[in-house]
């Protein structure tokens, strides 16, 4: 650990985070309002900022999914400083407590929720996550250190600044949030390993770096946003809403995690459907990657092409989408059982015990029935932001708001109780 580079911010960030777990709610709140106000008075310094960004981004010939993602407008700085009000708005969940009882001996017994502590983000390149993680993080009184992409790195930093000149306002300590402004990959490494600092990692970003974080790290690391999402279309689905729930989950952002990525039909309507969603989703730029059964009903359409052995197991992020027809609901479980992700899928049925089985049987963090999977994120399903979305099962699972950065002591009350 001695020849670790970070060990410094390490120290700061941990000594922050003493003082934020003892930071009241209004305070806090006040903060948020004040980073809002913040964005949108840095406007044009943030968003030539990332003009910038996006310049080398495309001379360097990135994909334009990513680009996508990297892209700040004035409507996305306003929904990003929206959100970090909503943060404000909810309930402070440290403090709260919980589980209370009185056991028979006599003692009172509670849990209360305290601050994880200090929290350790690797995310690729999504500026508007700078901003969602210092909002949750101050929020529940923890610190962060962050360790964006490079190609992100003057956005980033244009929305550091904001965020630092807001702590100094407050008066809490500015090195609440961090940046590791060195691109050197080495950094997140070295990250990894500041046990002695850091109580929770979180990557966002492909799977190479969730693979890397696992391997590699010595803290505990929170895994997930990776989505290889399903809707099936069961063969009591109304169709014509279902054309607009499989175009919105397709279309409506295709290059995010929660976006749809294979789409699942019942044999039985399938003749009825699939040309009606293939010319709908065509209009918006789709094309579609067919299994041997959905190639048969498509025939030659120009759009469509026949599924290639890899394909089920795509997370797209782009206008493409898998097709394939299923002869029942157990097909398609079995399917999304062998191919899903563990992220976002939905059943589009009229049939109650069909969606029941749906919601029983498939092992995701969210599952729906007759709605789009794009409902899979914090702002929608009302945490006000998320720092991450979880796919695996231990302490947090979906989109990660508030509570799931918080942990919990044991709050023990006696009267002179030893134990006999």
């Amino acid at each position: 650990m001695s020849d670790n580079p970070l060990i410094s911010i390490g120290q700061q960030a941990k000594e922050a985070a003493r003082v934020l777990a003892n930071t009241s709610t209004e305070t806090k709140n006040r903060l948020l309002h004040v980073i809002a106000d913040g964005l949108l008075a840095r406007q044009r310094a943030i968003l030539d900022a990332n003009a910038r960004d996006l310049a080398d981004a495309r001379a360097a010939g990135l994909r334009s999914n990513l680009i996508d993602r990297m892209t700040l407008t004035p409507a996305r700085l306003q929904g990003i400083a929206n959100d970090t009000r909503s943060v404000a708005a909810l309930p402070d969940p440290v403090g709260e407590e919980f589980d209370g009882r009185v056991l028979p001996n006599g003692l009172r017994v509670n849990k209360r929720r305290t601050p994880l502590g200090v929290i350790g983000l690797i995310y690729e390149a999504r500026p508007n996550v700078t901003v969602d993680i210092a909002a949750l993080s101050l929020k529940t009184g923890n610190a962060a250190i962050m360790r964006g992409s490079s190609e992100i790195r003057r956005s980033n930093l244009a929305i550091m600044e904001v965020i630092r000149a807001a702590l100094r306002k407050t008066d809490l300590p500015e090195n609440s949030v961090q940046y590791i402004e060195k691109p050197d990959r080495a950094m997140v490494g070295h990250l990894l390993k500041l046990h002695d600092y850091v109580d929770m990692i979180i990557p966002r970003g492909g799977a190479g770096l969730h693979d890397y974080c696992r391997q590699n790290s010595t803290i505990p690391v929170i895994t997930g946003g990776i989505g290889i999402n399903h809707i099936f279309v069961d063969a009591s689905a109304d169709l014509k809403q279902a054309v607009l729930i499989v175009n919105n989950a397709k279309t409506q952002r295709p290059s995010v995690c929660n976006a749809l990525d294979t789409l699942l039909v019942h044999e039985a309507v399938a003749a009825d459907f699939l040309p009606r969603v293939v010319e709908r989703l065509a209009r918006d730029g789709v094309s579609f990657r067919a299994e041997e059964k959905a190639l048969a009903i498509l025939g030659d359409h120009p759009d469509v092409q026949p599924a290639g052995p890899e394909d089920f197991d795509t997370e797209w992020l782009s206008m493409v989408l898998g097709l394939k027809v299923v002869s029942s609901l157990d097909e398609a479980l079995e399917h999304i059982r062998l191919h899903a992700t563990h992220h976002s899928d939905s059943i589009l049925t009229n049939d109650w015990d069909n969606a029941q089985r749906f919601l029983n049987e498939v092992d995701s963090a969210a599952v729906y029935v007759n709605a789009s999977t794009r409902f899979t994120d914090g702002a929608q399903l009302g945490l006000g932001a998320e720092v991450a979305i979880s796919t695996q099962k231990l302490h947090a699972r979906g989109p990660m708001g508030l509570k799931e950065l918080t942990t919990y002591k044991w709050i023990i009350l006696g009267e002179g109780h030893v134990r006999p």
